[in-house]
């Protein structure tokens, strides 16, 4: 079938899915049977020596592809210190573009960085789609994605449901009972989808007096405080943002209110930015290490451009850090019982 294989052809002959093969060529998991039939369907259609050819002929360029979904990010700024950590004293430079957190411009940057010959693209993205497998599968440049996962790619990040859960947890024990949720679009799987549904999980598990309200914003201080006025009419005892960003836009706009945190209103956030620590009140959060991020996804790649085996696709830990804006409703409520019950006797 010469050069113009492609994986949809090996899927109908090997009987299975354009994923199933994608997940086949970037080692992924797949039964063995099917890989026994995908196997096969790639030997007979040649596709296997049109796939690998590339990387065999070429010399190593020693450049990176990365794609960024944003530059004015904390977060990106981390995890590109913990890239340079491992490629730099391995030898590679990094190309830089970014995507403006829309995925039509995500995947025309990794075909550009495609054709520019790089040795390997890292991304860090805004949702993998179909056509990111299918591009994966369709080029000798290995490709790893950070901060969104789909089984038919290497991946590496964050537990995000695991954080909402974490968030849900404690807010349930400090006594509240009706939060907002401040949060992007569900086109962002990892925080739009994954990240607020473990929050709700745990918040309002077996708790029918338990009620989490939506708004969205952007990832954006700004955008954030623009909602707020939309979420303080919801009289939450507590605002969830989804990002610390989201939060401290939000915590901006309460304190030009005078609506006192966390006597009124608490305010709890995920990402755990420095920034954070030093804003009054101080900001509770989920803290994730964006620098380990990008020291494991760097050196997952260097094993992928090696044909060593990576340790395999990776959730990074979360930590729960207390500070100061989220009050203790419980606690509140047990010290008025005594002087209610005295009053009434």
């Amino acid at each position: 079938m010469g050069t113009k294989v492609t994986i949809k052809d090996v899927a109908e002959l090997a009987g299975v899915s354009k994923s199933t093969v994608s997940r086949y060529l970037n080692r992924g998991y797949i039964s063995v049977e099917k890989q026994k039939r995908v196997r096969e369907a790639i030997e007979k259609t040649g596709f296997q020596s049109n796939f690998f050819a590339k990387r065999l002929k070429t010399k190593q360029s020693k450049l990176i592809g990365i794609v960024l979904p944003r530059m004015d990010s904390v977060t990106v700024g981390k995890l590109l210190m913990g890239i340079s950590r491992i490629f730099e004293p391995a030898g590679y430079q990094g190309i830089l573009l970014v995507s403006h957190l829309s995925p039509a411009k995500e995947l025309e940057n990794i075909r550009n960085l495609q054709q520019q010959g790089v040795d390997g693209i890292l991304v860090d993205s805004v949702g993998i789609t179909e056509e990111h497998l299918e591009l994966s599968a369709s080029t000798s440049v290995p490709i790893l994605y950070t901060g969104q996962r789909h089984e038919g790619v290497p991946c590496i990040k964050i537990d995000d449901h695991q954080a909402g859960r974490l968030v849900g947890a404690y807010l349930r024990q400090m006594g509240h009972t009706r939060a907002v949720f401040a949060g992007v679009t569900e086109a962002d799987q990892a925080v739009g989808i994954e990240r607020k549904q473990g929050f709700i999980d745990a918040f309002t598990e077996n708790r029918l007096e338990a009620r989490v309200d939506f708004v969205e914003t952007g990832f954006d201080f700004l955008s954030a405080y623009n909602r707020a006025a939309d979420i303080v009419q919801l009289e939450p005892s507590v605002i969830v943002g989804a990002t610390d960003n989201i939060s401290l836009g939000v915590l901006r706009y309460l304190h030009e209110r005078g609506i006192r945190v966390p006597e009124q209103i608490s305010v709890v956030g995920f990402g755990g930015y420095d920034v954070g620590a030093v804003v009054y009140p101080a900001l509770t959060t989920v803290a994730f290490d964006y620098e380990l991020m990008g020291m494991k996804a760097a050196q997952y790649l260097l094993d992928l451009l090696a044909d060593r085996e990576p340790e395999g696709p990776m959730e990074m830990p979360v930590f729960f850090v207390e500070r100061e804006s989220v009050r203790n409703l419980k606690k509140d409520f047990e010290q008025q019982a005594p002087t209610a019950y005295a009053s009434m006797t």
